[in-house]
């Protein structure tokens, strides 16, 4: 029971360090990878200073390392929880493409390739034939475009990666959930050990997108760097290194491209390096840093004064991330710590209110929140009215009479005949639409035989005289091709964009509010001593069931969309949330079954619940559920 003069810890002075210590994890993966890195790139002539960290190994460690750390402090610069939502991918670019993160991502990613390249460059021997000014005849200095091309394409292949970084939301951290455990002995997700296991089982995956992708950025660039960069590029490294070295007066271009065996295969190597640095890089942080909110087996709350106190900090929290993690935690506590629960139910002198009813009411909100969702997505446009007018007390009085609006100048003459009768339908088409045309026998016909023209030309043209279904055959072309795809509003998209809000949406935050609830009610049987949880089952059952079953309606109801050629109506984050509804629903029927006439569970509620969760076959008779889904 927390006393009146403990203070209360923000959440955030818990997560933070938790934060740290995973980064500074993935932060010696880095390191290792880079340190690796410089010792491919070390003169083995002497075996000592090929590998002693504080040679010239060290220091092109550090800078690799300095190339793979910028992305992961653009990751914590930029991470968020919960997936992009919106209708379709053209919706999401006009979102995010004016943004400065957009830039902030592709600079970094461009800066991170040009050091890299410098650093490749300054570890090749001289015999490689890589260095920037070349000598042929006693001091007449040369400029090598060799180099040139490997860091304009190490450089692109930044831009790319920068690109794709957005484009797949690599930002993006996928939380785990604290569902009941499927039994012994495996590990759990989010262990550092069972993370390390991930990260060395996806270094197969890693070395296959490196390859693929850079084999698609060497492509490219053999076709975009002479078109467009070599002329300029080329120019300003002699601008720049004239007052250096004794080159040649003229910017003229050389007349073969440095497309040679060993600049190719230099090209192959660096590359290859650096999106494997940036991939395990990205890979590490996107691992370690959603481990589980615990610390050294306990919640991250467990070492604070008020863990309880602290812990409603964190569910209170406007910040989707850290509110996401303290659901998370709290369905930790809900599934594994007796303690932490017990502590939950005798909180009842808490200043708020008791530990219980806040914990209750924050994640039956949550929940809410989908049907909230729902209805804010069906809801139709408001109808864009008139402005209301002033109050007629406020508008002030005129002292004057008001100006005359009377023509200051002479009518002009009006001309009989056809243009006349047509500038007049079309003054009363604008001014008065849908009172109808009054057109001389002349004007009419000549519109008639302007259709007919029109009609006649575009069936010559096309075979068909169908001008709205020509254009929609049209527009299925297009969406079936690649170029359609941004344009496609798929089932999956919407659904998920419907139901779990926007800007983000994250599945996790509803799934551990559903499991912490059901797992707090059911736990209360045997720990509530003061009973506070009973009173609540019966709303948490009947507002688990309305949700369940409005999310199943609306999925159902949901139409394709003409622009979805692929018709494919699947959405597994949202059927993750539904599962967690029928789920919970099945616990605490389980659980509060034969107490449901003391609950105040009339018979329709257990048969909607039962219903909602699957439990009810189309005869009303109870079925065997998948093999139970082991820990209900």
């Amino acid at each position: 029971m927390a006393g009146a003069t403990v203070r209360r810890s923000p959440y955030k002075d818990f997560l933070q360090p938790a934060l740290q210590r995973r980064f500074a994890t993935a932060s010696l993966f880095v390191l290792a990878i880079a340190y690796a890195q410089a010792l491919l790139l070390a003169n083995w002539g002497s075996l000592f200073w090929s590998w002693f960290p504080l040679g010239p190994a060290g220091i092109r460690a550090v800078f690799f390392f300095f190339c793979s750390i910028s992305i992961i402090i653009l990751r914590i610069a930029q991470y968020h929880p919960g997936l992009r939502t919106s209708d379709s991918g053209i919706h999401t670019f006009f979102r995010y493409a004016p943004k400065f993160q957009t830039l902030e991502t592709v600079l970094t990613y461009a800066l991170s390739a040009f050091v890299f390249s410098q650093v490749y460059l300054w570890s090749l021997p001289e015999k490689s034939g890589m260095e920037h000014i070349t000598y042929f005849m006693s001091d007449r200095a040369r400029l090598n475009e060799k180099p040139i091309f490997l860091t304009t394409h190490l450089v692109l292949l930044g831009v790319y990666q920068g690109l794709v970084h957005l484009f797949k939301d690599v930002d993006r951290l996928t939380l785990g959930v604290a569902r009941p455990q499927n039994g012994g002995g495996k590990p759990e997700e989010g262990d550092s050990s069972f993370q390390v296991r991930r990260f060395r089982d996806q270094i197969p995956t890693m070395v296959v997108y490196t390859v693929n992708h850079l084999v698609f950025g060497l492509v490219i660039n053999f076709a975009v760097y002479p078109l467009f960069f070599r002329a300029t590029i080329w120019k300003t490294m002699m601008v720049f290194l004239r007052p250096i070295y004794n080159l040649p007066r003229s910017n003229m271009v050389p007349a073969t491209l440095p497309f040679s065996f060993s600049s190719l295969s230099h090209c192959w190597i660096a590359g290859l390096m650096l999106i494997f640095a940036w991939t395990a890089a990205n890979t590490a942080f996107s691992l370690f840093l959603v481990k589980n909110p615990l610390k050294n087996g306990k919640p991250l709350t467990s070492d604070a004064k008020d863990p309880n106190g602290s812990l409603l900090n964190g569910l209170k929290n406007k910040k989707l991330s850290i509110k996401c993690f303290a659901m998370w935690e709290l369905a930790f506590i809900a599934r594994d710590f007796e303690d932490r629960r017990k502590a939950i139910y005798e909180d009842i002198d808490r200043k708020d209110g008791p530990m219980w009813s806040q914990v209750y009411k924050i994640c039956l909100d949550v929940l809410k929140e989908l049907g909230t969702n729902i209805d804010t997505y069906t809801a139709p446009p408001q109808p864009s009215g008139p402005p209301a007018a002033a109050p007629a007390g406020e508008e002030p009085k005129r002292t004057t009479a008001p100006p005359k609006d009377d023509p200051i100048f002479q009518p002009i003459p009006q001309r009989k005949g056809f243009r006349s009768q047509v500038e007049k339908v079309v003054n009363q088409a604008a001014l008065a639409p849908g009172q109808g045309s009054q057109l001389s026998p002349a004007a009419k016909k000549a519109v008639e035989s302007a259709k007919q023209q029109l009609r006649r030309i575009q069936k010559e043209a096309t075979g068909t005289d169908d001008t709205q279904g020509l254009f929609k055959d049209l527009a299925l072309k297009v969406l079936h091709s690649t170029a359609g795809w941004p344009f496609r509003q798929h089932y999956r998209r919407r659904v998920a964009h419907a139901v779990l809000g926007a800007p983000y949406g994250e599945p996790s935050l509803y799934v551990n509010a559903a499991c912490a609830l059901s797992q707090l009610a059911v736990h209360s049987l045997r720990e509530d001593r003061y009973g506070n949880v009973q009173r609540d089952v019966a709303a948490i059952v009947r507002a688990l069931t309305g949700l369940a079953r409005k999310l199943d309606a609306f999925r159902s109801g949901l139409a394709t969309h003409w622009t979805d050629v692929e018709g494919k109506r699947e959405s597994p984050e949202v059927e993750q949330v539904a599962q967690a509804l029928r789920e919970a629903l099945v616990r605490l029927i389980e659980a509060f079954g034969p107490y449901a006439r003391d609950l105040r569970l009339s018979l329709t509620d257990v048969r909607l619940a039962k219903e909602a969760a699957g439990l009810l076959g189309p005869e009303g008779e109870m079925e065997e559920v998948g093999a139970r889904r082991a820990g209900r």
